[in-house]
Order: structure tokens, then C-alpha cells, then sequence
């Protein structure tokens, strides 16, 4: 059935009504237009809504001014949108659909998250991760960087003489990246095979003969070496947590979309784009931070 314009108007002043007055009563009330309150509440969801597109320097007192400003605006220019009966054109009954439903699937989303988000889950979670990265061996190293063997020998011999590695690798690596050379801390599966066989079988302190890579020839100096270990529980608790509560939201779409016949007549995407959007990215399973 459809309501009548006048009819539509009503119901909605009604529910709007109700749900002022709930708010009231649990929330501090900020300012009021023509009676009509605006409470902390509203502030809190118009803040979870726009204020991503704040300047950043702007402070949070002057934040929510803006927002409270931004409401008093907004119910302005909605009362005449009703006043102009703008509310009965088709594209406001479906703008108004879209976010009806869209709100309803954040409220169902958030409860399916808050309920799978137990401290046992997140260690579940953390544990499966840690398991799936035992510890392995990692280096701190430098190189020099050149594009034929004769260079890399004399660069090699200058370092051998006595001049500092750093230097020599400011003075004439090719690469750009990495001040004096340094590569930072590595895995072996960070680099070309070549450059890793030989830099994994220097100690700290050593200096690599030349080798070939693909990127041309390179002098390596280890600093350092120790074990990559997993992070402790702490330390990566957010991302466990997130990747609870997202692995429960995704199970309960992809279920919901199993149970439903679902009829698509737009053009198939291909099949590397087949599989079902959802609107959470499915979070990776807690990964271990760099700890340089």
C-alpha cells in the first residue's frame, strides 16, 4: 500500500517524535530549533558521519561547534524540504530506502562484531596467526650497489682498506633508496635469491665478495642478525580484534547470500572479481610488526 504525501508526513513526524524523545532522555541537549532538540547523541552520529571531512587541525572544541552548526542547518533545510513536499518526489522515497537499509545493516554488523569479539576469540585468532609464522632467521645489512663487476671490486677495496662502508655506499651505490646503503632489517624471502644466499651466510661484521643479481653488482655488509619472532598478544590485540569481528561479519553475509535466491542482470564481472562484495574488508590475520 501506499501512503497518501500527507499520510507519509505524518508517520514520519510521529516516528521522529518518538525517537527525539528517547533521545532526550539519555542525552544532554545542545541546543534546540524552534523547540526541536539537538542533543550530545545527535552530535556523536553527525561527528561519525562527517567528521572525516574536518580539517585535522581543527581543535575539538571547534569541531563539535561545527557539527552542532552543521544541525541546526540540517533541520532547518529539512523542515522546509517537508514544508516544500519534497519528501513525496520517487528520489527521495529512494534515497531514503538506501539509507534505511544501510543503517539497518551497520546496526546488525556492529552487534554480530561486538558479540564475536571475546578475549578468547582474539587469542584463537592470535594463536593461528603465530602458528602460521614460527620464528626464522633475519638480517640488518648495507650494500653498495654497481652495474659492472669492476667497480664493485674496487668499491670492495676500498672498504677492505679501511674506509667506512657508509660512506663509500653515499659516494657510489647505484640504489636510491637507504641512507649509506642500509637495507634495513630482512627475511630471506625479502630478496632476490642471489643477494640473500650470500648475505645470510656473513656474520655481523662481515663483507661480502661481489655478487650478481639481476640489479647488477653488489658489496654487503651485515650488522646485524637475531630471530623474527611473533609479537606478543598485546601488541597486536586491535588487529586481532579486527580481524574477529570482520571474520564474523563476512561469515554472516556470505550465509545470508547462500540462503537467498539472488537474480543479477548486469554484465557478469570477470572471474577474478567474482566473489561476493561485502561492505567490511576482510581483515588479514595479525602479522608481526616490524621491530627494527
Amino acid at each position: 500500500m501506499t501512503f497518501p504525501p500527507t499520510a507519509s508526513r505524518l508517520a514520519l513526524a510521529v516516528f521522529l517524535s518518538f525517537a527525539a524523545s528517547a533521545a532526550m532522555a539519555e542525552s544532554k541537549v545542545l541546543a534546540t530549533v524552534d523547540g526541536q532538540s539537538i542533543t550530545e547523541q545527535d552530535v556523536d552520529d553527525a561527528m561519525a558521519d562527517i567528521g572525516s571531512g574536518l580539517p585535522e587541525k581543527m581543535d575539538a572544541a571547534a569541531r563539535r561547534k561545527y557539527v552542532v552548526d552543521y544541525l541546526i542547518d540540517l533541520k532547518l533545510v529539512a523542515r522546509k524540504a517537508l514544508a516544500d513536499k519534497l519528501d513525496a518526489d520517487p528520489e527521495f522515497a529512494r534515497k531514503l530506502a538506501y539509507y534505511r537499509d544501510k543503517i539497518a545493516m551497520e546496526t546488525v554488523l556492529g552487534k554480530i562484531a561486538k558479540t564475536a569479539d571475546t578475549d578468547a576469540a582474539e587469542h584463537e585468532a592470535y594463536d593461528a596467526a603465530a602458528k602460521a609464522q614460527p620464528p626464522e632467521p633475519e638480517i640488518h645489512a648495507r650494500h653498495i650497489l654497481l652495474p659492472d663487476e669492476a667497480s664493485a671490486k674496487a668499491a670492495l677495496a676500498r672498504v677492505k682498506g679501511g674506509e667506512d662502508f657508509s660512506k663509500v655506499a653515499t659516494e657510489l651505490s647505484k640504489d636510491p633508496g637507504g641512507e649509506g646503503g642500509d637495507l634495513g632489517w630482512f627475511t630471506k624471502d625479502r630478496m632476490v635469491p642471489e643477494f640473500s644466499a650470500a648475505a645470510f651466510k656473513l656474520e655481523p661484521g662481515q663483507i661480502s665478495d661481489p655478487v650478481k643479481t639481476q640489479f647488477g653488482w653488489h658489496i654487503i655488509k651485515v650488522e646485524e642478525k637475531r630471530m623474527k619472532t611473533f609479537p606478543p598478544f598485546d601488541q597486536v590485540k586491535d588487529q586481532a580484534a579486527r580481524y574477529v569481528q570482520q571474520k564474523a561479519q563476512t561469515e554472516l553475509i556470505t550465509g545470508l547470500r547462500k540462503d537467498a535466491k539472488i537474480e543479477r542482470f548486469d554484465a557478469p564481472p570477470p572471474a577474478a572479481e567474482a566473489t561476493p562484495a561485502t561492505p567490511v574488508t576482510p581483515a588479514q590475520t595479525p602479522d608481526a610488526a616490524k621491530k627494527d
